[in-house]
Parts: structure tokens; sequence; C-alpha cells
């Protein structure tokens, strides 16, 4: 592999106008198909084949689209002292709901004064109107939305409180944002700060941009044909952005290196790719197939987010390894500082082997190993214990001080928390008329006291019936939950009719129970790649458990420390979390995924140097301290570039995203700084000899060359062409 990628890497610098061009066509070719060619997303999640599920689809089948689209409660409260029936203000409700019926898009608004079907509170002060579009909440239009925030304006003239919640005042993620753009310029910062370089750091940064501009913008041309969550092109932004500036700081610095030992620009160019390319490629398949790897769980958006990200850290490595050399190309030595660009290395590569911090540090882990072992597990374990509360749901509270949450509130206080999240039981067949009542009788004797059984709701033709229970509890508790298991289990269909529990209550507690039993089985597949990937790189069985070990312990901290935030609201304010409590469902299992392949990044970048030097002889302490000296500064840079560009989307992101980039950033933080910089060099000191050790029936196993030794042993013919300022080099 390290020789085709230092073919790819020299043809790339010697082609660079050509490469480049080929990349900016790219790049404006997608950019022009996400203007012309981009349609809706969704916000919505669901599972074929659950219960709940097909229950909705029947339901559009039997009651037509509204019944299952998106809807707005319209909830209005009478001042104190008030009722909401008296004379004038039931006067300004229905004024209120014919504002409401008018509304573009709307299939019509419920009057709540209405004595067929009332919904007024039992103490007469708050009603709600129930406006239904016969979409879903994907595609009812932004300016629909500002229809409602106008109306809503317009209702508050007359004296009522008003306010409004539902799925269709959600807003689908957006891409890009100010602090979006904080987390660019924090790169860029740090990128200079390594470089020393502000050419290099630009370069640098501009090639992650034209990766992620080309991933995100196919992501958004592709909505044109196909649903997407409105969620998967901030994930790849977020994701593609981040490996995009770290793989190309990673050539980069080897490319630096190169210059300095003496090589041509082009033979420096060509080594990087076929050296920290090497590594390169092989972390970012590691990502790509952890991504890919949710398609295992049989979760179809789940599928897609995961490939989505996937191929946009396919097109950062892409670019990483043709772009990358192409634009060195163009720079040349001014990738060095000014002051650099004359003195070669020294015997140790530049890397000073007894002073300075980085060296302080390799020294003091290592000498002190059984301490800064255990300070550093117990430190995690105690940020983890969070993890073992963790509640998940797809029902996510409104931010406070929003109208969806100002809605709640009264429908909470006024209804109950029920109210606001019905469940529905659907009979279909022929014989749903007689199975109906019966179905209605026994749910009403044996359901919790404080549960309302509404009596059924045929349709047209007489083929189906609804029933509207309305739970005590709100969607998020645990007794909701089992509300749902005790319908299901109290009735049963008929020889002429079905019954399916559903309501985007249901529909939740279904999701989150398929993702929260996907994720043992998710997580010990990845652990079990992250153990045979880690044997084939570094040709030892200890060293593989070390890593998969403090792989576990950052999942453990990432999720207690996102647990402690958005569910307990520890420390919410301080990050803007907006709301807590329950974590989204999908979010455990897009959290391991993406973790495990940047984990397991530092892993290669690091281990691999120390394994590196153990293999030129060095005793085992040694080893690790060298290697230590030589990977931690830049892998110190890149975990700070991603942190910062992952922390950027939580201040001010999309609620669905905060929780994720919040747990990507620690969990970054947590994997780079503690464990790989101290509990990973501990125990690889520790053990001592026994660390590399393979039993020779393993010994059969391939060996994968992630540093590219086999090109520095045996150096390909390269044969640049001169430039003006230095000699040819023939070989490297």
């Amino acid at each position: 592999m390290a020789t085709l990628l230092h073919r790819l890497g020299l043809a790339s610098v010697r082609h660079r106008i050509l490469v480049t061009v080929a990349w900016l066509v790219a790049l404006v070719a997608v950019g022009v198909g996400a203007g012309t060619l981009s349609g809706a997303t969704a916000n919505t999640f669901s599972i074929p084949g659950q219960e709940s599920t097909t229950a909705l689809a029947l339901m559009k089948e039997r009651f037509g689209e509204a019944s299952a689209g998106a809807t707005v409660q319209v909830v209005m409260e009478a001042p104190a002292g008030q009722r909401i029936t008296d004379p004038a203000n039931a006067a300004e409700v229905a004024r209120i709901v014919a504002l409401l019926g008018e509304l573009p898009g709307a299939a019509g608004a419920s009057n709540p004064l209405d004595p067929k079907a009332p919904a007024v509170s039992r103490d007469r002060v708050a009603a709600y109107s129930s406006v239904r579009y016969p979409v879903q909440p994907s595609e009812v239009t932004d300016e629909q939305r500002e229809a409602v925030t106008a109306a809503l304006q317009r209702a508050r003239t007359g004296g009522l409180t008003v306010e409004a919640r539902g799925e269709a005042l959600s807003n689908p993620a957006d891409i890009g944002g100010a602090s979006e753009i904080l987390g660019v310029v924090v790169a860029l910062i740090v990128l200079a700060l390594t470089y020393r370089s502000l050419v290099a750091a630009g370069m640098n940064l501009l090639t992650a941009i034209v990766g992620v501009g080309i991933g995100a913008a196919g992501l958004v041309t592709l909505t044109g044909f196909t649903e997407l969550q409105s969620t998967t092109p901030i994930l790849a932004v977020m994701l593609g952005l981040a490996v995009g500036i770290d793989y190309a700081l990673f050539i980069v610095t080897r490319f630096r290196h190169e210059l300095r030992r003496g090589l041509s620009v082009e033979a420096a160019a060509a080594m990087a790719v076929g050296t920290a390319g090497a590594a390169v490629v092989t972390a970012g398949l590691t990502v790509v197939i952890a991504l890919a790897g949710l398609s295992v769980v049989g979760i179809p958006f789940l599928s897609e987010m995961g490939i989505a990200a996937a191929a946009t850290i396919v097109i950062a490595v892409l670019v990483a390894i043709t772009l990358v050399p192409a634009i060195l190309g163009f720079i040349g030595r001014r990738a060095l500082p000014r002051k650099l660009r004359d003195v070669p290395l020294d015997d140790d590569g530049g890397v000073p082997a007894g002073r300075g911090f980085i060296s302080g540090w390799a020294n003091l882990v290592t000498r002190h190993r059984w301490l800064s072992l255990i300070v550093a597990v117990a430190a995690l374990t105690v940020i983890a214990v969070p993890f073992l509360e963790m509640k998940t749901t797809l029902a996510q509270r409104a931010a406070e001080g929003t109208t969806q949450a100002r809605a709640q509130a009264i429908i909470d206080s006024r209804f109950g928390p029920g109210v606001s999240s019905p469940l529905l039981v659907l009979i279909d067949g022929p014989a749903s008329a007689q199975v109906a009542p019966r179905v209605q009788k026994q749910l009403t004797e044996v359901l919790p006291q404080g549960t309302l059984v509404l009596p059924p709701q045929p349709d047209k033709d007489g083929s189906a019936a609804l029933l509207t229970i309305i739970p005590a509890t709100g969607p998020e508790d645990d007794r909701t939950v089992d509300l749902v298991h005790q319908i299901r289990d109290s009735v049963a269909g008929d020889e002429g009719a079905d019954v399916y529990v559903t309501g985007n209550t249901a529909v939740s507690i279904d999701v989150s129970q398929k993702l929260n039993d996907a994720l043992p089985v998710y997580l010990a597949l990845v652990v079990g790649l992250a153990f045979v990937l880690l044997v084939l790189v570094f040709r030892s069985l200890l060293v593989p458990v070390v890593g998969v070990l403090g792989f576990l312990l950052t999942i453990g901290a990432a999720f207690g420390a996102t647990v402690a935030v958005f569910q307990w609201g520890w420390a919410a304010d301080a990050v803007n979390a907006g709301s807590t409590g329950p974590i989204l469902s999908l979010a455990p299992i897009i959290i391991v995924g993406i973790l495990f392949g940047l984990a397991m990044d530092y892993q290669v970048f690091l281990v691999s140097r120390m394994h590196e030097a153990h293999a030129h002889g060095a005793a085992p302490r040694d080893a690790i301290v060298t290697g230590f000296r030589q990977a931690a500064p830049v892998v110190i840079a890149a975990a700070t570039i991603m942190f910062a560009v992952f922390a950027a989307f939580v201040p001010e992101g999309n609620d669905t995203i905060k929780p994720i980039a919040f747990a990507l950033a620690v969990g970054i933080a947590f994997d780079a700084f503690i464990v790989r910089m101290i509990a990973v060099p501990a125990a690889l000191a520790l053990l001592g000899r026994s660390a590399w050790w393979l039993p020779a029936w393993l010994r059969w196993l391939p060996e994968l060359d992630v540093e590219g030794a086999a090109l520095e042993r045996r150096p390909p013919s390269v044969d640049p062409l001169p430039s003006h300022s230095e000699p040819a080099v023939t070989s490297v």
C-alpha cells in the first residue's frame, strides 16, 4: 500500500494543476446540484415493520393523510380569575379558531368548545385547538411555519395567552452558523501555532473545506431524489470537517519533515503520502467501517446516516492523498517557517531527546506508571457514573423560552402531561365496528386510574376505528412505556379485526427500544473490529487489549458527561443546552460509531511510532518515550482541532445535534488527553516487552505497514523534476 500511495502522491504533485482543477470542478458541480436539485429533509424517525409504524400507514389509508400528518396544538389560557368558557373569552376562542382554519396548507382546526369534542381543561381555564396538516412534518414549509407564528401574534391581541406546540413547528437542522465558523477559526489558530506558518495552516484548512463542501453539497443534492434525515448533512459536515483537517495535518507534518531531511518538494510530497498517507488511509478505513457498520442494526434511517457520513470520510481521505500533495507542490518550501527552510533535521528528527514538555510528560507517565494508570482510569470511571442512569427517547423537549415550551407548560399544568402525547389504538378490519366497543370497555377496566379512554371514531366506510387514550403521565415517563406494553398485552385482534397501538409516543417507545437493543450488539461489533485491526497493525495481543479497554473508558465517560449535562441539567446553561431530559434515542449508537473510529485514529498514529521504535531495537520504556515524543505533538494538535470543530456545534446548534456534538467533543478530549496520553503509555510501560508479544500460532497474520516503514527501507525510484531552487533527487 505504501508504494502505491507513494506513486499516487508523486503523480498528484507532478500533475498538480490538473488535480486541483479536477477537485474544484467537482466542488462547483455538486454546489450547482445542491442549489438546483435539493429537496426537503425529514425530522421524524420510524422503523419499518414495527407495530406502531405499520399502524400509521394503515391510518393514512383508512382515515386520510391528515390522520397521520403533522399537527400543531394551539393552547389558549384565560386571564387570572376568568374561565375560557366565559362569553367574551368564548367569542375570542371562536375568532382564533377561524384564524387558524385559514392557515396556508392546513387541513383544518378543531374548535375546543365544540360540545361534541371538547378540549377544555377541568378547571375551565384553558383550551387547545388542533391544527392538522395533510403532510409529514418535514413537508411543512418555512412559509407555513411563519404563518403560524404570525397567526399567534394576531391571536394574542384579544387578551388570551396563546402559545403553540407540535412537530409541524420543528425546523429541520441547518448547516452552518456563527458558532461553526468559530470552530473553523479555532482550527486555523491551532494549525498556525503548530506549523508556525500561515501558508501551511491556510492550505490545510482550505483542502479540508473543499472535501467537506463536496460531501455536504452532494448530500443536499441527494435530498432531491430521496428523503434524508435533516440531521444527516449536519453529522456529515461535522465529522468530515474534523477528520479532513486532521488527515491533512498528518500529511503536511510529514511533508515538512521530509523537506528538512533534504528531499525535493516533489519527493517530499510523495514520501509524505506513502508514509503518513498510509496511516491516513488505515485510519479513514477504520472510521468508514465503523460508520457503515451502523447498517448492521437494521434501522434504515441509521444506516442512511452512517453511510452518508462514511462517504464524507472517503472524500476526506481522497482529498488528503491527492489534493493535499498537489497543493503542497504549489507552496513548496513555504510550508516551512522562514527560519527553518535552510535548517536540516538533527539526528533525532528535530525532536528534543530529553527536554521539553512532551519529553518530560512521557518520562513522568512511564516512570510513575501505576499511579498514572490508576488516576486516569479512576477519573474516567467517576465521570462515567451518570451513564448508568441514561434514558433515551425520540420525544425531545422544546428549548426554554420558546412558544413550544410555554405551550407544553400550560398543557401539563391544566390538562396533564399525557394530553400532548396521546396513544392511539387502531382497530382495523371488517368487524372493527363490533370489536372497537369491546376493546374500549376492556381497556377502561384494566388500565391504571387516571388514564382516559375516549370513544372509538370509525372511518367513513366502517373498515376501521380509532381509540384515543390519554395517559396520566408524559411520554418520557417509564409508566407510559409500561402503559403501552400493558395495552398490547391486554387487547388482541379478533377474527374480523386487528388491533394496533400507535401514535407519536408509541413510535418513540418502539424506536428507542429497538435502538437500545441494538447498541450492545453494535458495541460488540466495533470492539471486535478494533481488536482485530490493532492485532494486524501492531502484531500484538496485549496492545489491542489496552486500546480497546481505553476506548470503552472513553465511551463510558463521554456518555456520563452527556447524561449529566443534557439529562440531569448540570452546567446546562454553560453549554446552552436549551432543554434537558432523556437523550435522543439515536444519539448513543451514532456516538459509539464515530468515537470508535476517531479513537482508533489516535491509537494508530501514537502507538505505531512506539512500535516502530521497538522494532528498531529500543528498550520497551525507551520505545514508548521515543514514539510519544514523535507522535504526541501532532496528535495533541489534531485532537484540539477536532474538539473545537465538534464543540462549535453545541452552543447554537440544532437541539438534535447538540448532545451528539457535546459527546463527541468531550469524548475526543477524554480519549486523546487522558486515555492516549496517560493510560496507554502507562499501561504499555507496565507490560514491558510482553506488550509486543504475539503467539506463534498467529504469526502468519499479514502485517499492516501503517507508517510506510517498508517504503523507507526500500524507497522506490522517484526521479522528480528538478526545481530552480534545489537539486533533483533521484530516489527517496
